[in-house]
């Protein structure tokens, strides 16, 4: 067991291609986490859909061993997060298991716009800050202009952000020292009754449901019945321990502060629901912690089997692949042409593509897909709100007083030379301007009012 003071829980956040997960490789390399012969670039995006896009899809969590120059030997766990704003929800859940967040920033493209949303949920969560400036060894890269942007856009001190380059390996020293200096020790008493906040869930063929826990409160042993405080199910715990990034380590027990995982024969999916406590069932904890709050999907398509007797597989893959992804939402539905299937609802375009590639691959199915539709909140005639997902439930046009659609609050941080065109771009989707600023003599950030329906399409892409 580790001395709760040397225990340091943290996740890596920031805009897509900056670094993050090749930061995360070099922090493996220097703990001696992960072997030479073992080691390969973005080692904890173990998804081959992550690999052959080069993006991260899913948070991963690690335990990491350092040893500092004064031999004091610490313990941290690593959550590595995406960048993509459809995996916000993903970065909002790994959060809440870590105390600190380390900020990276690319020096030659400076503070972009997940930077800074990135940024501001770190804050919200009431996590410690640590900005690292990556790709240093770069021609392009600008030192004091990125140090500049870090403090006067997302305003943290930047005076002592580590500069490095994840690539080469230069100057990673400096972050983990920066992570033992700056991010807080957790808290929690390992002799008060357990409560193990569920930040993520995988399924097992062999074992069942195997659940992520950041230990808050108490301590969990091997053979203890816990309990489920949303459902109150009972378990006994099987295996119990720390993550490693090539598999799980298995332990004795997991106490207060730590990150780690359970398995306890877990058949049932909903009973570990991600944002949910875990507490033993005979010191039961009096409270839960707060969960999650629910992601609201914004983009919705019908997903039918090719063969419709492959329905029964669609659900249970559907089920899941809900375990891993809460924020994916379905339903089941019907259509004339193409049988029985499901409706479901994403956070965006690339979460849709990422979710069915996924259902496509990992379980082996022929699938069908309606073209991308959003919500519409529709006021009848005879005094009713309802809403409607799907083109083909539309009422009459008599029976609809009014019609609200879902509109996006955007910000686009742009070149200078492009502000004409971009805003061209964003009045032709019936975009409104909301304000524009300058943050330096060559970048101007846009706020622009847009309804959802106009972006879904090829809006990413015409910009």
């Amino acid at each position: 067991m580790s001395k709760q003071e040397n225990i340091r829980n943290f996740c890596i956040v920031a805009h897509i291609d900056h670094g993050k997960s090749t930061l995360a490789d070099r922090l493996l390399e220097m703990t001696h986490t992960v072997s030479g012969r073992e080691m390969e670039e973005q080692v904890l995006d173990n998804m081959d859909l992550e690999r052959e896009r080069g993006i991260t899809i899913k948070a991963r969590a690690v335990r990491l061993e350092y040893i500092d120059k004064e031999g004091q030997k610490y313990a941290f766990n690593l959550i590595d997060t995406p960048g993509h704003v459809d995996f916000n929800y993903e970065v909002s859940r790994s959060l809440s298991a870590c105390e600190g967040a380390l900020l990276v920033v690319d020096a030659t493209q400076g503070i972009q716009a997940q930077t800074l949303a990135n940024g501001y949920l770190a804050f919200d969560a009431g996590l410690e800050i640590i900005p690292v400036i990556n790709k240093v060894d770069l021609p392009a890269a600008d030192v004091d202009e990125t140090r500049h942007e870090i403090e006067e856009i997302v305003g943290i001190p930047a005076d002592e952000a580590p500069c490095i380059s994840a690539k080469t390996g230069l100057n990673i020293e400096a972050v983990l020292d920066a992570v033992i200096r700056s991010v807080p020790a957790p808290k929690g008493d390992p002799f008060s009754p357990a409560q193990a906040l569920i930040f993520d869930a995988v399924y097992d063929s062999y074992k069942g449901v195997i659940v992520y826990v950041r230990m808050k409160e108490g301590t969990l042993k091997k053979g203890q019945t816990i309990r489920m405080m949303a459902t109150g199910a009972e378990y006994e715990i099987v295996e119990i321990g720390y993550l490693r990034p090539l598999g799980l380590e298995q332990k004795e027990s997991l106490e207060a502060g730590e990150v780690g995982f359970l398995t306890a024969a877990i058949k049932t999916l909903s009973d570990a629901q991600v944002g949910d406590t875990i507490t033993t069932a005979e010191h039961p904890a009096s409270q839960p912690l707060p969960g999650y709050k629910k992601a609201l999907p914004m983009v919705y398509s019908g997903v039918y089997p090719a063969d419709g007797s492959h329905y029964g597989d669609l659900r249970d893959a559907l089920d899941k692949l809900i375990l891993n992804d809460a924020s994916l939402v379905f339903e089941p539905d019907t259509s004339v042409a193409l049988g029985f299937g499901f409706r479901c609802g994403y956070l965006g375009l690339l979460h849709m593509e990422i979710v069915l590639e996924r259902l496509e691959r990992e379980f082996n199915l022929d699938l069908i897909t309606t073209a991308p539709s959003v919500i519409y909140q529709l006021q009848m005639t005879n005094g009713q709100t309802v809403m409607i997902d799907n083109p083909t439930n539309y009422p009459p046009s008599e029976q609809i007083t009014a019609a609200l659609e879902p509109m996006v609050k955007a910000s686009i941080i742009l070149p200078t030379e492009f502000v004409g065109s971009i805003m061209d771009l964003c009045q032709d989707r019936r975009g409104v301007l909301i304000d524009l600023k300058y943050l330096g003599p060559d970048r101007v950030e846009l706020h622009y009012h847009l309804p959802l329906n106009e972006i879904i399409y090829d809006f990413f892409d015409a910009l």
